[in-house]
């Protein structure tokens, strides 16, 4: 599949005439389905793992008391957050000076390859502390990959937008990630429902982690055939690459990297609790079947996905920041009331997921759009990538260990107060940000 080179913001037609404002040329929007189904495979394999948090437990640590093994498994999940900042930093200037087609290559072949990894892995009762030691080995890998990704397909989808659809053709960098959660959670509900449990354990969440593998080869090929963005390719032909786009993030765009920064405190905090990890923590905190509990958040994210490029519509109608408030102060005034209602019951985690789900869609609309506007198209991938992965290592990576942790310590009535107050923070960001929505881009 060759798309061709994705033509610049309302440039052309696929006829080749001028593109009208706000419509998508032909080259557009074969970019935009290249960048997201690649971009979709990679995250599967990044998802699984949270997806069977509780069966890693079981087979990487000692047996015994099965929250410690639990906190360890999180806490491997955590360290991989530890790499993303090393490999936005290192991924990101990789993709401002060789090309974001470059980056996303690299990016999902070492996420496939740490997936099939932990796949074939031995458990700790075969190979001992040596099992743990390879599931971080993978988990480091595949935290550098993710912090590379964001900001290479995020730079990629935005710049292959026309005009006045650059939120639309954002979103899909998140519809992408959420499609990958939503197919690794299909998978976790058709392991766990079809297999007995004897059966996942040994075997069928192995099967899992190969099959997103084998997806990852899948995005491989795309991302191999698929052309440059002419935003890139004319930066480079004019010769403005910079041989070190880290120091000139921070160097020339101080505002804006902190800026990013502020924008993704609470996103990624409220992303990583609701979409990633609620199932798990419902199923330790209230007792409801992980199968149950996947069953939700599968049905969840259907509606999310599906919402997302409405969601990047209304940004490109009405602006990046009422949208991005409405999901921030959304948290602030219901993260009590929506931790408060869950139960054991499927009904009562169905709505506190989705009500979460339908508030994020601000925040997961206007993050890869709200963040390449902030920068130059050469240094827009490290731009994106490294305050982004910083951001998300501290508050995201955290996140279901700080979660668990407050639940075994006997405090989780606290968590909605952590919750309100990352919302609280971005939402000041927010306000006080300047609107880009009709910002001239490259």
């Amino acid at each position: 599949m060759n798309t061709g080179s994705a033509a610049p913001a309302g440039s052309l037609h696929k006829d080749g005439g001028p593109a009208a404002p706000g419509r998508l040329s032909g080259a557009q929007r074969k970019a935009i389905v290249a960048g997201t189904i690649g971009n979709t495979v990679e995250w599967v394999d990044w998802a699984l793992y949270s997806i069977f948090a509780k069966i890693i437990a079981d087979e990487f640590f000692p047996k015994g008391d099965g929250a410690v093994a639990l906190l360890s498994t999180l806490a491997v999940f955590a360290v991989g957050f530890v790499m993303r900042p090393v490999g936005a930093a290192v991924l990101g200037a990789y993709a401002d000076r060789r090309g974001r087609k470059k980056g996303m290559t690299l990016t999902v072949a070492l996420m496939a390859g740490a997936g099939f990894l932990i796949a074939i892995t031995p458990n700790y009762e075969a190979i001992g502390v040596l099992s743990p030691l390879l599931l971080l080995l993978a988990r480091l890998v595949q935290g550098f990959s993710a912090g590379g990704e964001f900001g290479s397909s995020s730079a990629f989808l935005v710049e292959s937008a026309a005009r006045g659809r650059r939120a639309f053709a954002g979103s899909w960098q998140q519809v992408s990630v959420a499609g990958g959660v939503l197919i690794a959670s299909l998978l976790g509900t058709l392991t766990t429902s079809v297999l007995s449990d004897d059966a996942v354990h040994s075997w069928g969440w192995r099967a899992a982690f190969v099959f997103g593998g084998l997806l990852g080869l899948v995005g491989l090929w795309l991302r191999v055939s698929v052309a440059d963005t002419e935003s890139f390719t004319q930066a480079q032909g004019a010769g403005r690459t910079r041989t070190n786009p880290v120091k000139t993030m921070f160097v020339e765009h101080p505002a804006a990297t902190l800026r990013v920064a502020g924008i993704t405190i609470a996103g990624t905090l409220t992303y990583y609790i609701w979409v990633n990890y609620l199932p798990t923590y419902a199923n330790l905190t209230t007792g409801i079947p992980l199968r149950t509990a996947l069953l939700s958040q599968t049905l969840c994210l259907v509606v999310f996905v599906v919402a997302l490029p409405f969601a990047g519509l209304l940004s490109d109608r009405v602006g990046r920041k009422p949208t991005m408030a409405a999901f921030a102060g959304g948290f602030v005034v219901l993260a009590w009331p929506l931790l408060h209602l869950l139960s054991g019951s499927f009904l009562s985690l169905f709505l506190v997921q989705l009500v979460g789900m339908l508030l994020i869609l601000g925040y997961s609309a206007n993050c890869a759009v709200i963040m390449a506007e902030q920068f130059p198209a050469e240094v827009r991938a490290t731009g994106i990538a490294l305050p982004y992965a910083l951001a998300v290592a501290v508050f995201g990576g955290t996140a279901p260990y700080l979660t668990t942790w407050l639940h075994e310590s006997g405090h989780s009535d606290l968590l909605w107060i952590y919750v309100s107050g990352a919302a609280l923070v971005s939402l000041v960001v927010y306000l006080t940000m300047p609107e880009t929505k009709d910002k001239e881009f490259d």
